[in-house]
């Protein structure tokens, strides 16, 4: 063996040591060159030292709490707006799945329209008359025609501030107009299948034009009803009630569907032709309730704020999902069977019923006001077919008459608000405002139904009823033909 090849591994590990040294030393030494090179440093060159450092020191990035608070309202009230849009669907799917087949192209259509015809009126009208401004010190501001009570109508929406305001004006446009829309959404369903699409435009133009705003400004827009200390969160009676009982207005005049008494009055129930759309546009409904009540709160970038947005969204669910037992054992005690149908709009009359006042009862409280609210659905039906009144999803016993329960429940419940000083004068000022505005909707919408009746624009003909309105107001089917009862018109 050569010398060389003895000694290269000692080598080679002696040179693998040295290496390490230079490269990484022993953390004392690391440390003592550290402290050595600073030492080095002050000592010799402290003026060149400061010399390089920059003039000014760079200030740090200030924490903009007006910018933060913008931009989180109006991006969860974006959100919550969008929820409330998508209850556009779960009320077409309630009302197609509980009605015939045969009127499932004009239930849709009134639906598109609903939306679509309510974000035009609402802009070029609607919001101004909606949103006037709030008094400062009992002094309207320059927004309202008669103090209190009506509003001056104004086009578009004002620009956006992120620099003042707590949320976009964007966002809540949008979120206030889907409200609009679910107001005039509510009559599609109790006049379903004999109203001529034409009269339907026109009413739902003239509600969410003129009459749903102008009732909502008495509370919403600082009008005379919120001056009184009237609570309504979310809208049971300002959205829903209005829409019930303009809804119960229009079934009224129009009269009951073809076969539904027989002429001595019996009561002929026509069922639904798919159950399974209904009780998915429900559960739409539910999820999109949580747009409705939790954005109300309107802003959102606090603690306490987020606190209590998801406070109404826990009282929210309680009231849904007692309102559901409720009508299902109610309806099941009446009818001897589990009404699945009881069930689903139990659990929207529970919905409604919260909704004024899901931001100030307890968890207790909720869960009564719910429950009562399913009983009373189910109460409102046989009420209605009692009186032979033809509505066919329930629209009135969900939203008129629960309506009217949560503004009440409101006063019953509730925390009382500044300025009222006892739950008697609570409940008397609930009672004010709930029968001013559903007053107010259902005078107004019955003159308008009166009206179209009376020039012959409201129901279609017993024969164009009989062949279904797809056919005779739309020209089509959603359906194969063979699959429909209903046809040709002869």
């Amino acid at each position: 063996m050569s010398l060389m090849h003895k000694f290269r591994v000692p080598m080679l590990l002696l040179f693998a040591a040295l290496l390490t040294l230079s490269i990484a030393p022993p953390a004392a030494f690391a440390q003592d060159a550290v402290d050595a090179t600073a030492a080095e440093v002050e000592a010799a060159a402290p003026a060149e030292v400061e010399a390089e450092a920059p003039a000014e020191a760079e200030a740090p990035a200030v924490y903009d709490a007006q910018d933060m608070k913008y931009t989180i309202n109006s991006l969860i009230m974006f959100i919550c707006a969008v929820l409330v849009l998508f209850m556009q669907a779960g009320f077409a799917m309630v009302e197609v799945g509980l009605n015939s087949a045969k009127n499932t192209v004009n239930i849709l259509a009134k639906n598109v329209m609903d939306l679509s015809v309510g974000v035009l009126l609402y802009l070029f009208i609607g919001f101004a008359l909606m949103y006037p401004g709030a008094p400062e010190e009992g002094v309207y501001p320059e927004g309202w025609l008669a103090n209190g009570y009506l509003g001056a109508p104004k086009a578009f929406v004002a620009a956006d501030d992120p620099t003042s305001g707590n949320y976009s004006n964007s966002a809540d446009f949008l979120f206030q107009v889907a409200f609009a829309a679910t107001a005039a959404t509510i009559v599609s369903g109790a006049v379903a299948g004999r109203m001529k699409f034409t009269a339907y435009l026109i009413y739902s133009a003239i509600l969410t034009g003129l009459i749903y705003p102008i009732s909502g400004s008495w509370k919403w827009g600082g009008g005379w009803l919120n001056e009184m200390g009237f609570q309504d969160f979310a809208g049971s009676v300002v959205v829903h009630a209005v829409g019930g009982f303009a809804g119960l207005a229009g079934a009224i005049i129009l009269g009951p569907r073809l076969g539904r008494y027989t002429a001595d009055g019996k009561s002929v129930p026509l069922p639904g032709h798919n159950i399974a759309f209904a009780a998915l546009g429900v559960f739409i409904l539910w999820i999109g309730w949580y747009g409705f009540n939790p954005g109300s709160q309107l802003t959102y970038g606090s603690g306490a704020e987020a606190a209590a947005t998801t406070y109404i969204a826990l009282t929210t669910t309680i009231a849904a999902a007692a309102g559901a037992v409720i009508a299902m054992v109610v309806g099941w005690v009446l009818f001897s069977k589990p009404d699945l149908t009881m069930a689903l709009n139990g659990i929207l009359g529970g919905l409604v019923a919260i909704t004024a006042n899901c931001d100030r009862v307890s968890q207790v409280e909720s869960l009564i006001i719910g429950g009562i609210g399913g009983a009373l659905v189910v109460l409102g039906i046989v009420m209605l077919d009692k009186l032979k009144i033809d509505d066919p999803v329930g629209a009135w016993p969900v939203h008129g008459l629960c309506g009217v329960w949560g503004g009440i429940a409101t006063g019953i419940f509730g925390n009382l608000p500044d300025g009222i000083e006892s739950v008697g004068s609570f409940i008397t000022v609930q009672l004010i405002g709930t029968v001013a505005i559903v007053a107010w909707a259902f005078i107004t919408m019955l003159g308008v139904f009166v009206v179209l009746k009376a020039v012959g624009m409201l129901r279609v003909s017993p024969e164009e009823e009989q062949a279904g309105l797809d056919v005779s107001e739309h020209g089509m089917q959603a359906y194969p033909s063979d699959a429909v009862a209903g046809g040709a018109i002869s």
